[in-house]
């Protein structure tokens, strides 16, 4: 069992750290990859389709690309996440130590073993989720190398304590916020994207002092263990203890001990409404803050004075089908000016009928990868029929594709769908597949009132020539997040990250920087300025009245009133 070899190779591992400290990073992350291995391919050529176990707790986890399994997870019960956050306080006490420099180490030791091991990274996330190699190398690596980079480079400084104006009455004082640990955190993160969802909270939890608890989806439970290695032994070899970081995986039923744990002092969640809503509930009882990232309905809105529509349907394609429509800031719809919609729509239909599906895992050369379940299709199939029944045409795809050589894989036809309304369903509900929706709209007035129209308000696109224009655009959008004829640009170099609307509350320090997002705590405290000398005593007048002596320098002149230094 996969189990074993990973608990053997880290008793290999702890003995050759002791014995040969120089180079026990290498040693280390080269020993995580070779654990991994064996997961990647111990499962036999059987199908799969159910999480859970018949007759147990046990997760079954398997391929969605080709129905294969992987191997079995043990769930966690309400016992083992209380020992888990025990551990976590208890080595988060030590780090709340460290230096800045120490735990840029840790951060740099991931980076390096990222990069040289990217592509079992990049296997393990695509077996266990479905997507394309593609998908995983943009998805997971890409984003989190540079999310790595960013705190190397600037988490310190985002994170130094900050000086604050002061005022008449407080002038004697000087003003300081200091960003501290807030103890032991929580993360519970969606499957859409394994390893990048699980380190992003991780890298920034750490960085700022303290331990985490991730809770990774039961979809992706397998890769999860290999990830959450990684990091643990990076804060190993790097002298540090690696229950820090605990990694939890449960059933939906035993979750709420966890998010409502008195021990967690902020949640971070991603994933859907109806489930953030639990979440939140469930918090509320020890009076956990949470951040929550959901869904999202994103448009991209085409002006009619684009420069080349043929580069900004490649772009277009990419929104839509990366991942397999399952990206929560994916393009749900493009909304197009009159000016262009035919031109859009003759580039876009040949383009997606040549999509290929297919299991990149097993070799061969796909476009488009798995759905990490066919719990959806139903739904996504209903969504499509209505929308043709009120005047929308399906040109291509539409349904569920039972693949020739991967019968239990879950593929959904890549699938574009146009003259969609805003009275549609689907113009109003997320898909979270493979779906390009393609929306008509008069001018650009009509195209931010579609845009707009959904009950989601995470990111947005919009393509043009005109200054005035895509300014329009940026400044009427209600969302948390704009790119300006690109997609999703904002993300590749860790500008702030949120919603607004149905599509989550971002943290109140969100707009700072994203070190803060999850992982500090403001204390303000004031300090007292000590003066050159003590203020002048009140001396008594021949009338009786008293007054202060102005101060005097060292000759005994009167001497301006000064301010502390800082307020010069």
């Amino acid at each position: 069992m996969w189990d074993v070899s990973i608990s053997e190779e880290f008793t290999r591992f702890t003995y050759l750290t002791d014995q040969y400290p120089q180079s026990s990073i290498t040693i280390a992350l080269l020993l995580v990859t070779v654990a991994a291995t064996y997961w990647f391919w111990a499962s036999e050529n059987e199908s799969a389709h159910s999480y859970q176990t018949p007759g147990t707790t046990l997760i079954q986890c398997y391929c969605p690309a080709n129905g294969k399994p992987l191997g079995v997870v043990n769930p966690a019960s309400p016992a083992a996440i209380d020992r888990a956050i025990a551990k976590a306080q208890e080595a988060q006490i030590e780090w709340a130590k460290t230096s800045f420099a120490q735990r840029r180490q840790v951060m740099q030791t991931l980076l390096k073993h990222i990069l040289e091991n990217q592509s079992s990274i990049s296997t393990a996330a695509c077996l266990d989720s479905g997507k394309t190699r593609i998908d995983s190398s943009f998805g997971e690596i890409l984003v989190t190398v540079e999310k790595l980079r960013w705190t190397i480079l600037h988490g310190e400084k985002a994170l130094r304590s900050e000086r604050r104006p002061t005022n008449l009455l407080m002038c004697y004082k000087a003003n300081e916020v200091r960003w501290e640990p807030l103890g032991v955190v929580a993360a519970c993160v969606s499957w859409n994207y394994p390893f990048h969802n699980l380190m992003g909270p991780i890298i920034s939890a750490i960085f700022a002092g303290n331990g985490i608890i991730v809770k990774g989806s039961e979809s992706t439970a397998w890769s999860s263990a290999y990830f959450i290695n990684i990091v643990r032994s990076a804060l190993q070899v790097c002298g540090h203890s690696p229950a820090l970081v605990q990694s939890i995986i449960c059933w939906p039923s035993v979750a709420p001990h966890l998010t409502s744990h008195p021990g967690i002092s902020h949640i971070t969640f991603i994933g859907s409404r109806n489930v953030a809503h639990a979440v939140t509930t469930s918090a509320a009882k020890s009076l956990t803050p949470v951040c929550v990232e959901l869904g999202g309905k994103d448009a991209a809105i085409i002006l009619d004075d684009v420069v080349d529509i043929d580069k900004v349907a490649s772009i277009l394609l990419r929104g839509v089908f990366q991942s397999a429509g399952q990206n929560c800031i994916g393009i749900e719809r493009i909304v197009a000016c009159q000016g262009i919609y035919q031109q859009l729509l003759q580039i876009l239909e040949p383009r997606i009928k040549s999509l290929r599906l297919g299991s990149t895992v097993d070799g061969d050369e796909v476009d488009v990868g798995a759905m990490i379940s066919s719990n959806n299709f139903d739904r996504l199939e209903q969504l499509i029929s209505d929308a043709i029944n009120k005047g929308a045409r399906c040109l291509v795809g539409g349904q569920r594709h039972i693949h020739p050589h991967y019968p239990q894989g879950h593929y959904f036809a890549p699938t574009l769908l146009v003259d969609v309304t805003p009275d549609m369903a689907i113009a109003q509900e997320e898909t979270f597949a493979p779906i390009c929706t393609v929306m008509e709209a008069r001018d650009v007035d009509d195209a931010i009132r579609i845009a707009n129209s959904t009950k989601y308000g995470l990111g947005a696109s919009v393509f043009g020539r005109s200054q005035r224009d895509l300014e329009k655009v940026v400044e009427a959008s209600k969302t948390g997040m704009v790119s300006v004829n690109d997609f999703a640009v904002y993300y590749a170099v860790q500008l702030p990250f949120g919603g607004v609307k149905g599509s989550g509350k971002a943290s109140p320090y969100v707009h700072l920087n994203p070190s803060r997002e999850m992982t500090a705590n403001v204390h303000a405290r004031l300090w007292t300025i000590r003066r050159r000398r003590r203020p002048p005593l009140p001396l008594q007048h021949k009338s009786g009245l008293s007054r202060s002596v102005p101060p005097t320098d060292q000759h005994g002149n009167p001497q301006a009133a000064r301010l502390p230094h800082h307020q010069r």
